[in-house]
């Protein structure tokens, strides 16, 4: 714990949110921050939940533990509305409290002694797990843990990393749609790195927690749509930025049979011990809420929410562009990944909440590569996106 000399980046966002506030009590906060979603989860969802829970004060709808792997209905569920044709069975599935919580449990299974690779920029849980479970070695004056293999992804090489100077790892996680960058890997750079992890005897957990943002038919939403991925690859998902469960807690993960170790056991039975020894399960009205989220009629107002966040995306990216700023991401996932050259990413996040009070995210808390990015998110109301994009077109004319 003490290689983990600050804190984890979001909660550094909260406190400088929270130190904003006092300083400028009366002036109109606005949080394209953290990531969460603001706009509410749909009736029919919530009632689903909501009767779910009442019921359990009654006798007939009482239930107490479930499945540690989940509700088969909502396993099922989720093959059918993700993995349609791509052979992935519901025994596969664990539902769970959400993906972050699975990449936890994730480097549990795998210990303290394998090797790992991460995108450069990532999600900063991948890093800060790996210390924790002892796997990487200590921080760098450039901010890399010793034993961690960073794989630049930038504009320079497309935000897909050089695999032909990636040393070999063990484990190599990757985000698609990526978080922070908002780039959605195409279906052949995701060929290349099943590829390149067959080759390597490595496993890739692919981190597909903004799959149903995915705009481009050549980005595919699950690593399992590529040839040879069951033998390399489990992939974690979430209803956090899907359906708005950030609060709720759901999400799940996918372990192929065919993914085994090197002495021929298959992993999944691991994860299975894993699961069932540190887990007692997803809330069952969680998991009601899943449920419906994935019928028709809950299916259909999810995805109206996701285009609602798109359009916020496509606001923030234009008003940027318009005033000569670089911009990337925001086609496939509701995060824009903006470029100040030459600029300390912590000074451009504290200068804009300074003049516009508007909170965003240094690039450089998702890694050394993104020093001189900030990332923007378009989770907000509609009316809070117009209000900030003006603030920053003012800022920046």
């Amino acid at each position: 714990m003490e290689k983990l000399r600050n804190g984890y980046l979001f909660p550094e966002i909260s406190r400088l949110e929270l130190e904003h506030i006092e300083k400028y009590p009366n002036a109109k906060l606005i949080s394209l921050g953290i990531g969460d979603t603001t706009e509410p989860i749909p009736e029919i969802i919530a009632s689903s939940m909501a009767n779910y829970a009442h019921a359990l004060s009654t006798a007939d709808g009482y239930s107490g533990y479930g499945p540690e792997q989940g509700n088969k209905a909502l396993r099922e569920a989720i093959v059918k509305a993700f993995y349609k044709d791509l052979q992935i069975q519901d025994t596969e599935v664990f539902v769970s409290d959400g993906a972050q919580c699975d990449i936890t449990r994730l480097q549990l299974l795998l210990g303290s002694k394998v090797t790992i690779a991460v995108q450069d920029p990532s999600f900063p849980a991948y890093i800060d797990s790996s210390v924790i479970i002892g796997q990487a070695g200590d921080e760098g004056g450039s901010g890399r843990y010793g034993s961690i293999e960073y794989m630049k992804c930038g504009p320079e090489n497309n935000f897909f990393p050089d695999l032909a100077t990636t040393s070999r790892t063990d484990v190599i996680f990757f985000c698609s749609p990526n978080n922070p960058t908002g780039h959605a890997a195409t279906r052949e750079q995701l060929e290349l790195l099943v590829k390149f992890a067959r080759d390597n005897g490595s496993i890739i957990i692919f981190d597909s927690a903004y799959s149903s943002y995915v705009q481009d038919d050549n980005c595919p939403r699950s690593i399992f749509e590529i040839p040879g991925s069951r033998q390399v690859a489990i992939e974690i998902s979430s209803f956090s930025k899907f359906a708005g469960f950030t609060g709720v807690r759901l999400g799940w993960t996918v372990v192929p049979d065919e993914l085994l170790y090197s002495n021929g056991f298959p992993v999944i039975h691991d994860f299975n011990r894993i699961v069932s020894t540190c887990f007692n399960g997803a809330s069952n009205v969680a998991q009601a809420g899943g449920l419906a989220c994935l019928s028709s009629q809950g299916f259909k107002a999810v995805n109206s929410l996701i285009d609602y966040y798109m359009e916020n995306a496509n606001v923030l990216g234009e008003a940027l562009s318009s005033v000569g700023l670089q911009v990337y991401g925001g086609a496939n996932a509701p995060y824009i990944w903006v470029h100040f050259p030459g600029s300390n990413s912590w000074d451009v996040c504290k200068h804009i909440l300074e003049k516009t009070h508007i909170i965003t995210v240094p690039g450089s808390g998702f890694g050394p590569s993104g020093e001189e990015f900030l990332r923007i998110s378009a989770f907000g109301h509609r009316e809070c996106i117009l209000e900030a994009t003006a603030r920053l077109k003012t800022l920046f004319l």
